[in-house]
């Protein structure tokens, strides 16, 4: 089973949408009729850094988001499950049906404008240990008006509070043992806490008046970590209070493994919920299995580390070593199984990619061959039933002294640099401090 998830505030970028307004004007004109300004150059020139104003971000985010809805109701496959972080919600309510482009357009941007109306206060990330050592490390200094607003991963929470508190505490957090970081969080104020609770009043008044229709996709609610059910005004009450109640995406994602969903894609700029799904997948499949009765069972033991995959490393070996020279960093955030035609590729860059593709396997490739197979997945596919290729594209194994002299809390450091969760400068000092 496939789940599409949306991500949410705190992903905007300039350059946003760069490949998708040009196939979708319609929805873009739709955008500037309902926001009154031009969403393009809002996302590709970020004037005066407004994607830094919540007023701003959250509209943005929602349309490019429903671009790549757009795009991928073309080039994947139907979703069994509909999931997004926070703001992203709205966009998986959209892609269910539950209202039409123009109408959660408006609904984004009024919350977003009664949520930058919420002012003095912050959030930011606790990476690297438990909610109990987290609860306790607050109750413990006395931070009774910092709350957990974002429940992200096992070891991933945001705080959510005043900046006078966030300030006090993050020197206590950052002594605690096992800490990876403390993490700034780019929004404009306590989002998901109870300092939210006028705001999600005055929203909920909004939500009384909007016509809810049936979902034909089941979306999962951040408040409950369920699906939402039938029932409209559940709906509306369940968006309202997520303003002011915290995001329980890690209850989400346990509850859409256990419905037997294995296939996770992101839809939109960043591939920080991947990485976030990835955690909270990888905790679950670490777990030890739960014992009958009183009687416990043994814990599991470590895997051995499996067998180099040669369809991962060859959909690798084309994001880094094909696409990214042509397109940018943009392939490496690339899911495996959407279109180039995403990209906007014109027939001059397919034989480019195929001259690149047969310097990399150091065989010949038609341009024919990429058009015809135009996702790195089902590229992939193809070269490795080529005789010619199949040997050329094997991962090699990692030599035996790389492998035990692997530090995994380097290796978890590295990965929350790459997600955007570490700063480069941070992630440096942390290793040093490691060493």
């Amino acid at each position: 089973m496939r789940c599409y998830v949306f991500p949410g505030q705190g992903t905007q970028k300039k350059g946003m949408g760069r490949s998708l307004f040009g196939r979708f004007p319609d929805l873009r004109r739709r955008a500037d009729r309902v926001l009154g300004y031009p969403i393009e150059e809002l996302c590709l020139e970020n004037p005066e850094r407004r994607l830094s104003d919540t007023a701003y971000a959250q509209p943005a985010i929602y349309v490019v988001n429903a671009l790549h809805w757009s795009a991928a109701q073309e080039d994947l496959p139907p979703a069994d499950f509909l999931a997004g972080h926070s703001l992203g919600e709205y966009s998986a309510l959209f892609a269910a049906g539950a209202f039409d482009f123009e109408t959660g357009l408006t609904l984004v941007r009024r919350r977003a404008e009664l949520m930058s109306q919420v002012s003095g206060g912050a959030m930011a990330a606790v990476v690297g240990l438990s909610e109990q050592i987290v609860q306790e490390t607050l109750e413990q200094h006395g931070a009774t008006g910092v709350v957990i607003a974002n429940y992200n991963a096992p070891e991933q929470f945001v705080l959510s509070g005043s900046r006078e508190e966030l300030a006090r505490i993050k020197p206590v957090f950052e002594q605690v043992e096992g800490v990876r970081g403390f993490v700034p969080v780019r929004v404009s104020g306590p989002f998901h806490a109870p300092a939210m609770a006028p705001a999600a009043d005055r929203f909920r008044s909004l939500l009384a008046s909007v016509e809810v229709g049936e979902l034909r996709t089941p979306v999962i609610s951040n408040v409950t970590g369920r699906p939402f059910g039938p029932d409209a005004q559940e709906v509306r009450d369940l968006l309202a209070d997520q303003i002011a109640r915290p995001v329980r995406w890690t209850d989400s994602i346990r509850y859409l493994r256990d419905a037997g969903v294995s296939a996770f894609t992101e839809l939109g700029e960043s591939k920080v919920l991947t990485s976030l799904i990835d955690r909270i997948t990888t905790a679950m499949d670490a777990a030890p299995d739960p014992a009958p009765d009183a009687e416990a069972k043994p814990a599991r033991q470590p895997a051995e580390e499996p067998a180099p995959d040669p369809r991962r490393a060859l959909i690798e070996r084309i994001k880094r070593e094909i696409l990214q020279p042509e397109i940018g960093d943009e392939a490496l955030a690339f899911d495996e199984d959407a279109s180039f035609r995403q990209l906007g590729l014109n027939s001059i860059i397919y034989v480019r990619l195929a001259r690149r593709a047969g310097t990399v396997l150091g065989v010949p490739i038609k341009p024919d061959v990429i058009f015809q197979h135009r996702s790195c997945a089902a590229l992939a596919d193809h070269l490795l039933t080529r005789d010619d290729i199949a040997g050329a594209a094997a991962p090699e194994a990692s030599p035996a002294h790389l492998r035990e002299y692997r530090d995994e809390r380097v290796t978890a450091l590295l990965r929350d640099c790459a997600d955007g969760t570490l700063t480069v400068d941070r992630t440096i000092e942390a290793i040093r401090a490691l060493a």
